[in-house]
């Protein structure tokens, strides 16, 4: 769902992105602070989302009609990313406990990987279903395209558009 915004000045409305974080950045943090146990992590978040506005040319002059939903869909879907992250960061820390100590990555090579996770975690969850299973078949099972073809119940030409779909999203996050 999209919220619309109006490029008119509403008289009810706040004016500018300062009036907005003022009159609303109150109720978006203890709205976060309903959804998360880290207080921090609430101020953060609510932090990112008036970046997420500052960062969108579009949203910065004009004004909201629904500024608390508009926020609140913003919010959402920082904190789903912020869950995703959380639930690979525990993933990244229990396979390395389970590692012997000589063979664990130094604190950088961690830092790195995790980083890494965090990109191909991005890159995947911007595929659709198909495509992502497609990729995933060829890039970690290492089956050809007719495989994956046959595994999907699909043409092969179909995969290899599907494949290029993936390589497309991969150099997007790599630029």
């Amino acid at each position: 769902m999209t919220y619309a915004v109006s490029p008119a000045a509403d008289p009810q409305g706040p004016s500018s992105l300062s009036q907005l974080y003022g009159e609303h950045h109150p109720w978006l943090l203890r709205w976060l602070r309903g959804k998360l146990s880290c207080t921090d992590h609430a101020a953060d978040l609510a932090q990112d989302t008036f970046v997420k506005l500052l960062a969108t040319p579009s949203e910065r002059a004009v004004t909201l009609r629904e500024p608390r939903a508009y926020l609140t869909t913003v919010a959402r879907r920082l904190l789903i990313d912020h869950y995703r992250r959380q639930s690979l960061e525990q993933a990244w820390l229990a396979t390395l406990a389970q590692l012997p100590a000589p063979a664990a990555p130094s604190a950088e090579e961690r830092l790195l990987i995790l980083e890494t996770l965090h990109q191909i975690d991005a890159m995947l969850d911007g595929l659709g279903a198909k495509v992502r299973t497609a990729f995933l078949l060829s890039q970690l099972e290492g089956l050809a395209y007719a495989d994956i073809a046959a595994r999907l119940n699909i043409s092969e030409r179909t995969v290899k558009r599907y494949m290029v779909q993936a390589f497309e999203q991969c150099i997007l996050l790599l630029a």
